[in-house]
């Protein structure tokens, strides 16, 4: 089994084009026809990290992080990254990234995960994503099912929480001398892939014979976006509702803004910093806004309308880990899957 299997099926549970424009995930180190001998998994794939892979015979790490944010000019050992990416280099290691991808879905989506920890109900996207056009192609009907099936794969068909998706009608072109059959297809898709599908559609069918138009769509993606909003199933006090944080995220402490004496009842969350969510927040009337790496002047933002909650970036992403160390063992069952042992949170608490 070869390693493009797996990055082809966590793809298909977070396309990369969902990663947002800062972000680089996707295969970062390595090659996806090696053969698999195992995988690690983990939120940061430091030196450390690799070391235990290459113990454990494992020869793909799977990280929410990815290792290199931006270009590398030299390869000196002088910083943790690229003696990460070295190591990794000399000793066959593959890393692949699944990050803001994974952050942005609401199925087996990092927030999805954090929900089900503090038993969120009724959860929905906090900001959904509205970068959906639509194509119509007008295509000979022997091409079809070949257009329709390359277009899926290239990212086109997504609505309403469904994949794979199209409408398709039949009819004649009123050009003259044309009295051939033709198929009107329809597919949403996310901005960022309209490259991918356009170069594949004209790939499939002779110029002379297509046709298609392109149209931005004003509908909210609602399975794809920027964290999660939901509500416990009875309210809560604050600081009783905040002891269950700490315990069911496993914190060490939480920074937040003044109570505000009123019950907890509707809850947002982001995994990792979340402060660009705020207002997000603030506009869907939630009680509290559980998120990481907010700055000190950033907490007077709250301004009365909720609670500010931060609870650490890695605590807020930590089950990030089960949470695809889950999805493999259902899908793989003939390769070792194992989460790491090395703690990777920069971040340690005196008390």
């Amino acid at each position: 089994m070869q390693i493009k299997e797996v990055l082809t099926f966590l793809e298909s549970i977070a396309p990369p084009s969902y990663q947002e424009g800062y972000d680089n995930a996707g295969l970062i180190v390595g090659s996806p026809q090696w053969e698999l001998t195992g995988t690690i998994l983990c939120l940061d794939s430091t030196e450390e990290v690799v070391e235990e892979a290459i113990a454990a015979k494992c020869n793909l790490i799977v990280a929410h992080h990815p290792i290199v944010f931006k270009g590398l000019k030299r390869f000196n050992y002088k910083n943790y990254v690229e003696r990460a990416v070295m190591k990794a280099i000399k000793n066959d290691i593959a890393i692949y990234a699944i990050h803001t991808n994974l952050d942005n879905m609401y199925v087996n989506g990092v927030n999805t995960q954090i929900a089900k920890k503090l038993g969120l109900k009724k959860t929905k996207i906090l900001a959904p994503k509205q970068e959906l056009k639509k194509l119509f192609a007008f295509v000979p009907v022997e091409y079809t099912a070949t257009v329709r099936t390359a277009l899926y794969a290239a990212g086109a068909g997504d609505m309403g929480g469904k994949s794979n998706v199209s409408y398709i009608s039949l009819g004649a072109s009123t050009k003259a001398n044309s009295g051939k059959a033709k198929a009107k297809m329809e597919f949403l898709f996310p901005t960022p892939v309209q490259g991918k599908v356009i170069a594949t559609l004209e790939s499939l069918v002779p110029k002379k014979q297509l046709e298609y138009d392109i149209i931005s769509v004003d509908n909210n993606l609602a399975t794809v976006g920027s964290g999660m909003i939901g509500e416990l199933s009875k309210p809560l006090k604050e600081m009783e509702f905040l002891a269950q944080v700490k315990k069911k995220m496993k914190v060490a402490c939480i920074k937040h803004t003044r109570l505000l004496d009123r019950p907890i009842k509707k809850v947002a969350v982001c995994g990792g910093a979340g402060g660009f969510l705020l207002k997000h927040a603030i506009r869907q009337q939630a009680d509290i806004f559980i998120t990481a790496d907010y700055k000190y002047h950033e907490f007077f933002d709250a301004d009365g309308h909720l609670i500010i909650a931060d609870i650490g970036h890695y605590e807020s992403e930590q089950f990030t880990m089960n949470l695809l160390y889950g999805l493999l063992r259902q899908n793989f069952r003939n390769f070792a899957a194992r989460i790491t042992k090395v703690n990777t949170n920069p971040v340690q608490y005196f008390f």
